[in-house]
């Protein structure tokens, strides 16, 4: 094995494990949300503050751990959040599916109704890398 691909596949074991730590993240997110701002701030209120904390925390994760991932070219910033991308779909659709929610629901996630930002934040995870990498002035 080259030193490259040792490289690139450190860096993608790298990537996964924060991706797993903004998986937890989004979970407590999801318990704020249903336990504490939907309660308080009605369900759309609710809804458009848990995704816009939820983006806010994947960038600041994507900041600071971008040095440890060590991803600084834009093939591998894209890399990364592509790949944090597919993790997070995969992992949305199989746990939906597992707790048997129907395609119908689930793809109801993916509008822009009653204040749901779902698809923005995808957006954000997707782009998470290269925006931390230009807050770090690395692009």
């Amino acid at each position: 094995m080259s030193r490259l691909h040792i490289e690139y596949v450190a860096m993608a074991w790298k990537a996964l494990a924060v991706w797993a730590g903004i998986l937890v993240l989004a979970v407590f997110n999801g318990v704020l949300r249903e336990d504490v701002l939907i309660p308080r701030l009605g369900r759309r209120g609710g809804i458009v503050l848990s995704g816009g904390l939820l983006t806010a925390l994947i960038v600041i994760v994507a900041y600071l751990s971008l040095p440890w991932i060590g991803a600084r070219r834009p093939d591998e910033l894209a890399a990364v959040g592509i790949g944090w991308l597919v993790l997070t779909l995969v992992f949305e659709f199989s746990f939906g599916l597992w707790h048997g929610k129907s395609w119908q629901g689930m793809f109801a996630a993916y509008t822009l109704k009653g204040g749901n930002i779902w698809p923005v934040v995808l957006m954000v995870t997707v782009l998470a890398p290269y925006i931390a990498a230009k807050l770090r002035g690395w692009t």
